[in-house]
């Protein structure tokens, strides 16, 4: 059996035909950009813009906003065309398994399970950390032992809001989608205040120089293993700040936009998914694009860059506590707060949806891609995903591996943009709802451009990364390619080829 066998296009779309795995369809295009714009205006935009800034970028953090924002929108393009193409659950996996074949779309889709469930247990985790900027000094101050896991027994608030919110991503599609538009209503209008009151405070000369000079990095700082691999890779000294550092924190904040790729995975859940799906994930790509950069030009220009304290976990609150306006930086902690409920809601939904796909698809157990008779959501592997995030966050200290999830995301983005330049030469025939422009330049430049992101990680990350795929590949052999649908086709169709 080859491992490249690939899924057409038109049994993607039959499968979601079947009964028991149908999904319902009640998303439109507001719905859309609002859960792009939910899932992306979180931890990023609240704390790695600070870190960043400090660490790597200076002034220059809104460069590296834009160019990551500028590789994301590449990549959105191959995207929408995809997911106009076949509206089909699962998002990079479907469009992979469509293109590249199976074993390149099961790692990606090993690869997405890893993204969305650190994701979504680390940001429960900042959800949890904000809660207690908010409560202390009052009657419900959470008690050390229970607020985290480093210092503490556990990360309470943590798990009990993965329950809660597994509980309402079984409920329904429209039902997270309804909390979503208010919550994002609410974070968004607190980062326009931010940035409208914030404007009002900043000294030009915070800003100067905007791209500060490549200086040796500090003591501690510049052991291989902590240092992009690409300058190891072109024998570069081991510096931070200047244009490798604009790049550097680049990569760093691309976390700011990991889940936008989520909308295309509520592709069998929108009324009219070749219209709506490319409005829907370029629109909410645009408006974030613009809010992180006026955010961190905001943050760096009220402090100078070199006084951000880099491990400060709440730095928009700290430069406006430090400024004089305390009841700023509570707004910011309480808008904080409730905008990580949904971004770890929208994570947590689109690890079910992938998973939904790769088990309907037998590379999972078939029994995971049930979905509820009334409420027509996988439930299955919602509450299973639940209770295993819920676990992640209680449990393990995650404020590590943001860089993690960033190499997983940006590798998904390198094969979608492949995947275009492949369907258009395989399937030419194939109605496009939206068409990429400038094919093949555009999927290559959009590729290139992720994987030099992906270089500019350090070589920690890749070498746990590399460790999860492998894991990922000794799964694969050991179980799903022997249960695979396309593969019980493929000996169903030999063994009458044999009879015959």
């Amino acid at each position: 059996m080859s491992l490249f066998r690939t899924k057409s296009i038109e049994q993607s779309i039959a499968d979601t035909q079947e009964p028991e795995h149908q999904l319902k369809k009640n998303l439109g295009v507001f719905d859309l950009i609002l859960f792009g714009i939910g899932v992306c205006v979180g931890a990023g935009i609240f704390v790695l813009t600070g870190h960043a800034a400090a660490t790597n970028a200076g002034p220059a953090i809104a460069i590296s906003f834009l160019i990551a924002g500028v590789a994301c929108a590449l990549a959105a393009l191959c995207y929408a065309e995809f997911a106009s193409t076949v509206p089909v659950a699962g998002s990079a996996y479907t469009f992979t398994y469509a293109t590249l074949g199976e074993l390149l779309a099961w790692i990606i889709g090993w690869d997405l399970v890893l993204e969305f469930t650190v994701g979504a247990a680390a940001l429960a985790t900042s959800f949890s950390q904000y809660l207690g900027v908010v409560l202390e000094n009052t009657w419900f101050a959470i008690p050390p032992a229970i607020a985290t896991a480093e210092d503490g027994f556990l990360n309470l608030p943590a798990g009990l809001l993965i329950l809660g919110l597994t509980a309402i991503t079984v409920g329904g599609i429209k039902l997270s989608s309804r909390l979503n538009q208010i919550v994002t209503g609410l974070k968004v209008l607190v980062v326009l205040v931010v940035v409208v009151v914030g404007a009002f405070l900043v000294k030009v000369s915070n800003w100067v120089p905007f791209v500060p000079p490549a200086e040796a990095p500090a003591e501690g700082g510049g052991d291989v293993f902590h240092l992009p691999i690409v300058q190891g890779i072109f024998g570069l000294d081991p510096s931070v700040y200047g244009i490798g550092g604009v790049f550097a924190a680049a990569a760093m904040v691309f976390f700011a936009f990991i889940g936008f790729d989520v909308v295309a995975t509520t592709a069998e859940e929108t009324r009219n998914p070749q219209r709506d799906l490319p409005r829907g994930i370029l629109g909410a790509l645009a408006i974030v694009t613009v809010l992180y950069m006026a955010v961190s030009l905001v943050i760096t220009g009220m402090q100078n860059y070199r006084d951000i304290d880099p491990e400060d976990g709440a730095p928009l609150a700290t430069a406006f506590v430090q400024a004089g306006l305390p009841v700023m930086g509570g707004l910011i902690a309480i808008g904080a707060c409730i905008g990580l409920i949904v971004v770890s809601m929208i994570l947590l939904m689109g690890q079910t949806r992938v998973a939904f796909a790769m088990a309907r698809d037998g590379l999972l157990p078939k029994a995971l891609a049930k979905t509820h008779p009334r409420f027509g959501t996988p439930y299955r592997i919602t509450i299973i995903t639940g209770v295993v995030v819920a676990v992640l966050a209680a449990f393990v200290p995650l404020s590590t591996l943001a860089e993690l999830v960033n190499i997983g995301t940006l590798a998904a983005f390198v094969l979608v943009s492949i995947g275009v330049i492949v369907l258009r030469r395989t399937r030419p025939d194939l109605p496009r709802a939206f068409r990429v422009p400038w094919v093949p330049v555009l999927p290559i430049i959009s590729a290139v451009i992720c994987f030099y992101l992906m270089l500019n990680l350090t070589l920690d990350t890749w070498i746990r990364f590399i460790v999860w795929l492998a894991i990922g590949v000794v799964v694969y052999f050991l179980y799903s390619r022997r249960h695979s649908r396309l593969g019980a086709a493929e000996r169903a169709g030999s063994d009458r080829v044999e009879r015959g």
